[in-house]
C-alpha cells in the first residue's frame, strides 16, 4: 500500500547494455508501486541516463539504487567503478542537436532538483555514485 515512510531498493547488474532497460522498468514499478506514478517519467529518463552512463563507461559492475528519503524526497543513483568524477554537464541548449556525447548528464542537471556525484565503493572496487533527486510532493 503507498505511503510516505522511507524505502531504499538497490538493483545490481552486469556491464550489459541490456540492464539499462531492465533498471528503468523496475525503476518504473517501484515508484508505481508506493504511488508515485506522476514521478515515472522524469525518474525513468534520469535514471537511464546514469545507469547507461555508468555501464558504458566502465568495464565493471553496476548498481541502482532508488529511495525515498523520510522527507519524501526520492532519490537515484547509479554506482559504476570508475572512481573519477563525471565531467561537468554543458548547458542542454548548448548540445548540438546530433551530438550524443554530453547529453545525459545536462538532461539530469535539467530535469532534477539536485544532482551530484560521490566516491563510494561496492563488490571490493572502488567508484562512485552519480545521483540526482526528485521532490516527490
Amino acid at each position: 500500500m503507498p505511503g510516505t515512510e522511507p524505502w531504499d531498493y538497490t538493483l545490481y547488474i552486469p556491464n550489459d547494455a541490456r540492464a539499462v532497460t531492465v533498471c528503468r522498468r523496475t525503476l518504473r514499478l517501484i515508484l508505481t508501486l508506493h504511488g508515485l506514478i506522476g514521478l515515472v517519467d522524469t525518474a525513468e529518463l534520469l535514471a537511464t541516463e546514469l545507469v547507461s552512463n555508468a555501464v558504458r563507461h566502465t568495464k565493471g559492475p553496476a548498481a541502482l539504487r532508488v529511495r525515498r528519503t523520510p522527507e519524501g524526497v526520492v532519490w537515484i543513483g547509479a554506482w559504476d567503478t570508475d572512481p573519477a568524477p563525471p565531467p561537468p554537464p554543458r548547458p542542454v541548449d548548448l548540445i548540438p542537436g546530433l551530438e550524443e556525447d554530453g547529453r545525459g548528464l545536462a538532461l539530469v542537471r535539467a530535469y532534477a532538483d539536485y544532482w551530484g556525484w560521490q566516491p563510494s565503493a561496492r563488490f571490493g572496487d572502488r567508484g562512485k555514485y552519480v545521483w540526482c533527486e526528485l521532490a516527490a510532493a
